[in-house]
């Protein structure tokens, strides 16, 4: 079975994306668009205190009449967040993201977070998982690259 540690290793490059839990809105939807990314973990004191996301946005912001320049992240971030360890594996992150209902899976590793998996990329490695699933089969069934 895949784990994330895959994930984590086919990236060329893993860069964690804070901001302050103390900063606004708009500064953490600033930094999620320069990165293109749809979450942003939130931090204060130099620890990981929750995440703040696209989707908490569309529920806690405007939609409330809180608006992205006068709203500090604090108020609107998720705090209770799911971690997952490197070793876990996709089928587990599929299942704590159906379980729990979000979208993104902070990895931790010795205290620290070394990347977050998103559905997107989740998504994108379980269908290549299966895809190669599909060769091996149809492979065996046909007699062809099948143990060469």
């Amino acid at each position: 079975m895949t784990t994330v540690q895959k994930i984590i290793d086919d990236k060329a490059e893993i860069k964690v994306h804070t901001v302050s839990a103390n900063e606004t809105v708009l500064t953490a939807l600033q930094i999620m668009d320069e990165a293109n990314t749809g979450s942003i973990l939130v931090a204060e004191n130099e620890k990981i205190i929750g995440i703040f996301t696209e989707r908490d946005y569309a529920r806690q912001g405007e939609i409330k009449g809180r608006y992205a320049k006068d709203t500090l992240v604090r108020d609107v971030m998720t705090s209770q967040m799911v971690m997952i360890r490197p070793e876990t594996t996709l089928q587990e992150c599929a299942e704590l993201m159906r379980q729990y209902r979000v979208r993104h899976l902070p990895v931790i590793e010795n205290d620290h977070v070394i990347g977050v998996v998103s559905i997107r990329r989740l998504a994108e490695e379980l269908l290549k998982e299966q895809k190669g699933t599909i060769v091996e089969l149809e492979n065996y069934i046909l007699g062809t690259g099948y143990g060469e």
